[in-house]
């Protein structure tokens, strides 16, 4: 931002700037040895009674300064770093001239270190009495008003940096979000997966119905998608001798945005030979089980003043069942004719009747997803919407297929894995053939098919939609929340 530009808290900033540089104090240093931080002290320090000093234990600070009470020839300011805050001590004629100068030059928000040593107050707050100040960024831009914060939601989502610098709680959410996917990791790699990375540009997308990104590569001359799904890649290496792998990628697709979703979002897939869509529920209850209790320390949870409790076994509700439940209807004998009719009734802005499958899938979607607040499996879905699904072995029309439902979200999707290659191939051309009115429609994946053709294990897949875990995890009504930067349109 320009001079010209500057509000008058802006021009008094730069009026200080200019006095550091005039002094020759460099309001940018190129480095400092931060040797310990705000909560490692109160940790270690914590025994200590009021009026306690440590002379003799020099400490060595950076962070952010937040609030200043000053006093005229001392000061007390509150010093924030990654791991949280401290309350530091200044005199003036206890620290070196140029530290003197460079401080009176200071506002909220500088970033500064401090050396000196520890003591307690006569109130009993654990602080820092500095014999050394340093300026490390002399700031242009005030923060927001203390006490108020950042109250503008859009501006907290755009500049994600002052949300984080402002409101703690924040910053808690992103490092429980980070301890979350720790946790997922932890558990895969405890029972033999070997985490993988697939392309995020592919030449043909696949392993979701959704609207892909495109880009054009100059010197290939081709269209490329972003990936929706690793599924394909990571089926490939399942054909390649891999027996479990697994791949926390960031998938983008190219459709709306609100509460639940955003076109650039972080999804765990893992897929383990050997083993179908039950093994994998019960692998499935175990996962978040154990990850709701590794972050929160129990696998109850409260989320937007509800109760979920993720502690195994959850409940199993097959397709038919839901609808039948909720809607009122039997699946397996109501004509399709009567089948459409419902589904208008129920709030369908469907204007033609689709196949059986999915208008089935559709009453589900609308009658029962709105009643599954605690985890729940939804499974045995109509074999026309799983086109990557093996069919289920006992009931004609329908896959081993579940998604688990939690908070009335889906939280993931699993299939026994179809590795028939004749069958395959006749499901992917009938998806091609949908392409001309579905653009979410599967296309045909040639170097797919040829690694089918080579030959799959038995395997069942899972993916896991992180953002939506974390959300439940973190008590979080909206995605936007636990993405450091989700995608907004630029005001021009």
């Amino acid at each position: 931002m320009s001079d010209q530009h500057d509000n008058p808290i802006r021009a008094e900033k730069r009026r200080k700037l200019h006095a550091l540089r005039e002094q020759g104090i460099a309001p940018y240093p190129h480095t400092f040895e931060q040797k310990n931080h705000a909560a490692e002290l109160r940790d270690t320090f914590s025994h200590l009674n009021a009026g306690d000093k440590l002379e003799n234990e020099k400490v060595v600070l950076a962070g952010r300064m937040m609030t200043v009470r000053d006093m005229g020839k001392a000061a007390f300011f509150n010093l924030r770093d990654q791991s949280g805050s401290i309350q530091v001590y200044i005199r003036l004629q206890d620290i070196p001239e140029a530290a003197k100068n460079a401080f009176k030059l200071t506002d909220i928000g500088d970033i500064v270190g401090v050396s000196g040593f520890i003591f307690k107050t006569q109130k009993g707050e654990l602080s820092v009495h500095a014999h050394d100040f340093q300026i490390l960024c002399k700031t242009l831009e005030p923060l927001p008003e203390k006490y108020h914060g950042l109250v503008d939601v859009e501006m907290k989502y755009r500049l994600r940096h002052l949300d984080l610098i402002m409101n703690e709680d924040s910053r808690k959410v992103f490092i429980t979000r980070s301890k979350i996917i720790s946790a997922f990791r932890q558990f895969l790699d405890a029972r033999g997966f070997l985490e993988v990375e697939t392309p995020v540009l592919q030449p043909v997308y696949g392993g979701a119905a959704a609207h892909p990104f495109s880009t054009h590569h100059r010197a290939l001359d081709m269209t490329l998608y972003l990936k929706i799904s690793p599924e394909i890649y990571l089926k490939r290496l399942i054909v390649g001798g891999y027996e479990k792998v697994y791949e926390i990628a960031t998938n983008f697709r190219n459709e709306g945005i609100d509460r639940s979703h955003n076109p650039e979002f972080r999804m765990l897939e893992y897929y383990e030979a050997y083993t179908d869509y039950k093994y994998q529920m019960t692998q499935f209850e175990e996962i978040i089980a154990h990850v709701a209790t590794a972050v929160t320390g129990s696998t109850k949870i409260n989320y937007q003043g509800k109760e979920i409790d993720f502690k195994p076994p959850w409940r199993r509700l097959t397709v038919y069942d839901g609808v039948r439940e909720y809607g009122g209807i039997d699946p397996e004998t109501i004509s399709d004719a009567e089948l459409f009719a419902k589904l208008k009734a129920f709030g369908s802005e469907r204007e033609k009747p689709a196949s059986r499958g999915e208008m089935i899938m559709e009453v589900f979607e609308l009658v029962a997803e709105k009643h599954l607040w605690q985890p729940t499996f939804v499974l045995d879905h109509p074999i026309e919407i799983s086109p990557l699904t093996k069919s289920h072995r006992l009931k004609p029309g329908l896959v081993e297929r579940f998604e688990p439902f939690a908070a009335c979200m889906e939280i993931g999707n699993a299939y026994t894995e179809l590795n028939d290659p004749e069958e395959q191939l006749r499901r992917l051309k009938e998806q091609e053939s949908k392409r001309v009115i579905d653009e979410e429609a599967h296309p045909l994946d040639e170097d797919f098919m040829h690694a089918i053709d080579v030959g799959m294990p038995p395997t069942g897949g899972v993916g896991i939609g992180i953002e939506r875990i974390v959300m439940i995890l973190t008590d979080q009504p909206s995605i936007r929340d636990i993405i450091f930067f989700p995608t907004m349109k630029i005001n021009r």
